[in-house]
């Protein structure tokens, strides 16, 4: 079976504090550990009310401090935003900290709206346009030093942190592709051109010195519970989170409702519904065939889930069950 990982956007909840998110996120990225996902990443977000991980590289190595074996990283670190070197410098800090467990994945959005990339990036349209430069800067920081060479990452030469390539349109794929890095794709909020970016980043991948052949990581949403019901309203935190953001005001992830129509409009409700096409919502039972085929149907080599649930414990009890129907389908595939 292939592996499953976590995509955690260190969710703030109505009537918590950032704190609380990063403690859930520790115990969060400890249970998986247990569960035996294989790496637990980080996203990148400026200004959100609901979302703890501006600061990704910290809590980065809070969540590395907290584990063992997990491989920790970034879904992303939105490189625009940044200085290549600074960038450099603080996954090498981390790679120091805990060798062999960082993963460094680039996208080149803004992770924000336009008024706060402005704040970040100053320049917008130099930042932009840079973004396959600033990659290959950055790749060339983590190689060992050259003779001659007065700019070093320091920590971070010599170390050769994981790069991946991220993206939710075909950019990104045919880059990845261009230089031999592994590829993630957002589908698990942008679904609309999963295939047609798989597809340009297998037919046009240059095999290179990390990578011989395409890999390829997809994302997904997981609302999982004991019962339908259950989970039916535990995804309606992140119905409302999205139609909330759509209408520009973004905020702490809501509590569930009982009727999500009650919430939203049919056509606010019919946008979730495109938007979250790769949210799996209900039982063990009802989600392992439709992983499976979604598996099949994308020839994924890794999974990552993300799962934005108000409470706690049902968001554990969301990935634990991630694990168990990941059991159940590679007893399956062994037993075929």
């Amino acid at each position: 079976m292939i592996p499953f990982s976590v995509l955690d956007l260190s969710p703030i909840t109505q009537g918590a504090a950032p704190a609380d998110a990063f403690r859930n996120s520790r115990d969060l990225a400890q249970h998986v550990e247990r569960w035996g996902y294989h790496r637990y990443w980080l996203a990148e977000h400026h200004n959100m009310p609901g979302i703890a991980s501006a600061a990704t590289s910290v809590v980065i190595g809070h969540v590395a401090a907290g584990t063992k074996s997990i491989r920790v990283g970034s879904g992303g670190i939105m490189l625009p935003n940044h200085s290549p070197l600074v960038i450099a410098e603080q996954f090498g800090t981390l790679e120091s900290l805990f060798p062999g467990r960082i993963d460094l994945g680039l996208g080149r959005a803004p992770g924000t709206d336009m008024l706060t990339a402005r704040a970040l990036r100053r320049n917008m349209e130099e930042s932009a346009d840079r973004f396959p430069q600033d990659v290959m800067e950055l790749k060339r920081y983590f190689e060992p030093p050259q003779p001659g060479q007065r700019i070093r990452a320091v920590p971070g030469a010599g170390l050769k942190v994981p790069i991946w390539l991220l993206g939710s349109s075909l950019f990104s794929a045919e880059f990845a592709a261009m230089i031999g890095a592994p590829f993630a794709f957002a589908s698990h909020f942008a679904p609309e051109m999963l295939m047609d970016a798989l597809q340009i980043y297998r037919s046009r991948f240059e095999p290179s010195e990390v990578l011989e052949k395409p890999y390829a990581m997809v994302g997904m949403s997981l609302f999982a519970a004991d019962t339908e019901e259950a989970g039916r309203r535990i995804f309606t935190s992140a119905q409302q989170q999205f139609v909330n953001l759509r209408r520009g005001t973004p905020g702490p992830l809501p509590p569930p409702v009982d009727n999500i129509a009650d919430h939203a409009s049919p056509m606010e409700l019919a946008n979730v519904q495109r938007a979250l096409a790769c949210a799996f919502v209900g039982t063990a039972e009802t989600i392992a065939p439709r992983l499976r085929a979604f598996i099949e149907q994308t020839k994924a080599d890794e999974v990552m889930i993300s799962g934005q649930i108000f409470d706690h414990a049902a968001r554990l009890r969301s990935f634990e069950i991630g694990a168990q129907v990941r059991d159940r389908l590679a007893a399956e595939a062994k037993a075929a």
